[in-house]
């Protein structure tokens, strides 16, 4: 049977204080029953009577709860930062420390708070296109910009880098990524601004990569940013779409005048050895001729000096050894031989190419025909003395 019906118990009266005429509960007597509660759960002391003591319990349970939850609030200040992270502390928002990799402690919340920077994680930046879904939609006011002869290029620029500072990265700019990004489009208009546009889509690309990168990291070095600038990549550098196929055209004829002289130079350098090779080999010919004949002069000098003192030692003698062996170097030349014989009408024929050695026979004739008496002058060359009588006829 419940308490609240006729004929009930009334000691099963939650309230204990419950009025017989059904009115409502006393509060006080609500409260006085759950601190009773409190204090059994904590132990409170009994009084000398055996009853509850009413003060005692309360003031201790409370106490435990404050050491509870202030233990609580203290262990909430650990954290914990991974490796290639920094924890930025503040205090009342103002900063305090950089804490490194491992288990920390801070005062715990609202007191201090920390902020955690991934200083490893490479960063990206794209100038001039976003990429999304595998495909690169050009931004054409980040894109477009004008060269030093006055065109119109379409330039793509990724730029990735790194937070070296934790703290400078937090507080001493505003927007980390919208500052560098304004950086960049400052620095790339300036630095294309500065080259024509041959240079800048052929072989000025690396040198103009080079110089971005270099003027991008002094800027935020003079923001004190905590930024350093790891790459810049020149994703793509063309012409507007407009005049994109003439473009192409001019491309395709430099590369063919290039061709061409490569061509040429391959050609001169295979011709150019063998004509050098030429020259050289003729130069030494003609050194070698011209020491021939300087040689053949000289000796013909030095052989015409002697038969001149030899001449003049013995002058008829010498005249006719001369002509003897003019005429035997004549003869030695043709197959036959006229003789007219003085005195006679017939006229004699020798043939020469079957009577055998030529100079055999020549120098049979001399020796039949010379008539040329004994002499004691000596003979140039050391040439022997003629021993017969006879005398040559001169030819006709």
């Amino acid at each position: 049977m419940s308490w609240n019906e006729p004929g009930g118990d009334k000691k099963k009266d939650p309230w204990s204080g419950r009025n017989e005429d059904n009115g409502p509960p006393d509060l006080d007597e609500a409260i006085r029953s759950l601190q009773d509660k409190l204090g059994g759960l904590f132990g409170g002391n009994k009084g000398a009577d055996g009853g509850d003591n009413d003060s005692s319990p309360s003031l201790k349970g409370l106490g435990f709860l404050a050491l509870g939850a202030i233990a609580l609030w203290l262990a909430s200040g650990f954290y914990v930062v991974d490796e290639g992270n920094r924890g930025v502390e503040l205090r009342f928002g103002k900063y305090t420390t950089t804490t490194q990799p491992g288990l920390n402690w801070k005062l715990p919340a609202p007191i201090e708070s920390v902020d955690i920077v991934n200083i490893s994680k490479v960063r990206s930046l794209e100038v001039g296109y976003r990429s999304g879904g595998g495909r690169k939609g050009t931004v054409a006011q980040e894109a477009l910009m004008l060269t030093k002869d006055e065109n119109i290029v379409d330039v793509r620029l990724a730029v990735q880098y790194q937070v070296s500072d934790a703290k400078k990265y937090l507080f001493n700019i505003l927007n980390q990524t919208a500052t560098l990004k304004q950086v960049t489009e400052s620095v790339e208009r300036g630095v294309i601004g500065g080259n024509t546009m041959d240079f800048a889509l052929t072989e000025g690309r690396s040198q103009i990569v080079a110089d971005i990168k270099t003027e991008i990291q002094r800027v935020m070095d003079s923001y004190d940013s905590g930024i350093i600038i790891t790459s810049v990549n020149l994703q793509d550098a063309q012409p507007p779409d407009q005049v994109q196929s003439a473009f192409e055209d001019a491309i395709k004829a430099r590369e063919d005048k290039q061709r061409l002289i490569n061509e040429a130079e391959a050609y001169a350098n295979d011709i150019v050895p063998k004509a050098r090779g030429a020259a050289a080999r003729l130069m030494q010919e003609s050194e070698g001729y011209k020491s021939r004949i300087i040689s053949a002069a000289e000796g013909d000098v030095s052989r015409f000096t002697q038969i001149l003192k030899e001449y003049k030692k013995a002058p008829e003698v010498t005249r006719k050894r001369i002509y003897l062996d003019t005429l035997e170097s004549v003869m030695s030349s043709t197959d036959m031989v006229m003789v007219d014989v003085k005195g006679g009408n017939n006229l004699m024929y020798l043939p020469l190419d079957k009577l055998g050695s030529k100079s055999k026979v020549m120098k049979k004739l001399v020796n039949t025909y010379q008539s040329t008496p004994t002499v004691t002058q000596p003979y140039p060359n050391n040439t022997p003395r003629p021993t017969g009588r006879g005398r040559m006829p001169r030819g006709r």
